[in-house]
């Protein structure tokens, strides 16, 4: 039985925000990667364009989003689909640090602006 603890979770720091990664191909899993997002308040993301579709469950706190260009907020329950191929950017103008549940699948890349390729260590 393929159990993954809270507290077995690896952590990543990344651009101000903490990354607990939890299914991915090194912890059994073959097709999604999941994790939970910390972003501290404050915090300004790093626009990049994903290479497969992500799904953000908000859990915490309320963010900040642009998806190609278009500006929306999400909070605490609220789900955000963001499509293959989109330009995305995560903000957190709040004070207090929001979280939320990622799921992607296996394979996802990120291109940066200046067309850097990143393949985050979370879905390894």
């Amino acid at each position: 039985m393929a159990i993954h603890r809270g507290t077995e979770a690896v952590v990543h720091r990344l651009h101000g925000s903490v990354f607990h990664a939890f299914a991915s191909p090194s912890t059994g899993s073959r097709e999604l990667c999941t994790w939970r997002v910390e972003i501290a308040g404050g915090v300004t993301g790093v626009p990049h364009r994903v290479g497969r579709e992500e799904v953000l469950m908000v859990s915490a706190g309320e963010l900040s989003v642009s998806l190609d260009g278009v500006a929306g907020r999400v909070g605490a329950g609220d789900v955000l689909v963001v499509p293959a191929g989109t330009e995305f950017r995560v903000d957190n103008e709040g004070t207090g640090t929001a979280s939320a549940w990622v799921t992607t699948s296996v394979g996802f890349e990120a291109t940066l602006p200046d067309g850097t390729t990143i393949t985050p260590p979370w879905v390894s």
